[in-house]
């Protein structure tokens, strides 16, 4: 996964382990934040996103058509802001990656999938709130206490 620095500009290269910690520039050695956002994810690159991370990972499966889909994507936006240490939040558009959708046995979208040392730890169905998907990664989030 490539970062840009936020002080310089520079494009680095961050291992899928690392996408959750807050790493240096290869170039000006200032401070890049972890990923804040969710990241769009393909066959390519989801393996090794899922089982490289040091943090549990959500995978959102969706598509561009599905209304609670997209009911659900800022509150993703969200979550991702505001727990980018402690989870790394990962989508995955099932018509650009059926493969991956009927691997993990996506029925209906959106479907969560809470992945942890690279097993799916639990599912969930459908469109939830913000304080709903906060409780549901609750046992997966590190305390910082």
């Amino acid at each position: 996964m490539i970062r840009t620095c936020p002080s310089c500009g520079q494009k680095n290269r961050i291992p899928p382990r690392h996408l959750a910690d807050a790493g240096k520039c290869g170039k000006c050695k200032q401070a890049l934040p972890p990923v804040d956002e969710p990241l769009d994810v393909g066959a390519q690159d989801f393996d090794t996103i899922v089982n490289d991370a040091k943090v549990p990972v959500l995978v959102d499966f969706w598509a561009e058509w599905c209304g609670p889909c997209k009911a659900i994507a800022p509150i993703l936006t969200e979550l991702s802001t505001e727990l980018g240490e402690q989870v790394t939040i990962a989508k995955v558009n099932v018509d650009d990656n059926p493969d991956l959708a009927m691997r993990y046995n996506v029925m209906s979208i959106p479907t969560l999938l809470v992945f942890n040392g690279g097993e799916v730890q639990k599912r969930l169905v459908g469109a939830k709130g913000k304080s709903q998907l906060l409780q549901e990664l609750d046992e997966f989030l590190v305390s910082s206490s």
